[in-house]
């Protein structure tokens, strides 16, 4: 269960409407307003990580000069969440917005033109830490698609000795790719984004590593969704080792 839970959260390009609901619920504690400038017709879906599948979960249609919607939900607790456009042609991972989510206040502003690349999102602190977090692994992400181009280059050379020293450059970038997810996490710990972390960037990794960050996190992240499929992950994993 807990193994499908990841590979829902990894695989955010295979989207599945299943349901959408548009009642607001009466103890909402969650209000997404935005805007997409240079919209003018189309539908906006938000919607969550449930199971192994992406429900639709609210919908807005949007016509006329001010292309604003506004979605009013409840979460239990800071999550993931997720934003479409629907114009009457497929979709695609360039026009979905991924974002942190949690109670209270949060904007969405972008364009249509450029639906995810222009998203500016306020309002929440995880999605904050959690887009510092991508910066920082694109650094390494960039210099591992330089390296791949690099040994390629090597192969079509037969220029073993280069390629043999690449390989050890590789390797460090992995490693350093997987500390760097552990660092963050680790100083992070009082966020959402920590457990989140674990669970999409460090799976595979070391079962220390998922304990090291489970056993720091604070007790109210400990009551928390991200907090909760972490740890039993952790214990699936263990109990896969000892068999």
């Amino acid at each position: 269960m807990i193994r499908n839970f990841i590979a829902g959260l990894l695989t955010i390009s295979t989207i599945f409407f299943i349901s959408c609901n548009k009642e607001i619920k009466e103890n909402t504690n969650l209000t997404i307003t935005g805007k997409v400038d240079g919209l003018k017709q189309g539908k906006v879906y938000l919607y969550q990580v449930q199971d192994t599948s992406f429900v639709i979960i609210d919908s807005v249609v949007v016509q006329g000069k001010e292309a604003n919607f506004v979605f009013n939900h409840y979460i239990d607790s800071p999550e993931m969440l997720f934003l479409t456009l629907d114009r009457g042609h497929s979709q695609s991972v360039d026009n979905q917005i991924s974002f942190f989510a949690e109670p209270g206040q949060m904007t969405v502003e972008t364009t249509l033109k450029n639906f995810y690349k222009d998203a500016k999102i306020t309002g929440s602190k995880n999605d904050e830490l959690y887009k510092n977090y991508l910066k920082s692994r694109s650094i390494i992400t960039d210099r591992q698609n330089e390296l791949l181009v690099a040994i390629f280059e090597a192969q079509k050379a037969n220029n073993s000795s280069k390629i043999d020293s690449l390989d050890i450059v590789s390797k460090r970038l992995n490693a350093r790719l997987y500390l760097n997810a552990l660092n963050f996490a680790m100083i992070n710990k009082d966020a959402d984004i920590a457990p989140y972390i674990a669970l999409t960037e460090l799976y595979d990794r070391n079962i220390k590593y998922l304990d090291t960050i489970y056993n720091s996190l604070s007790p109210e992240i400990m009551k928390h969704k991200y907090a909760k499929s972490l740890g039993e992950f952790i214990q699936q994993r263990k109990q896969e080792e000892n068999n």
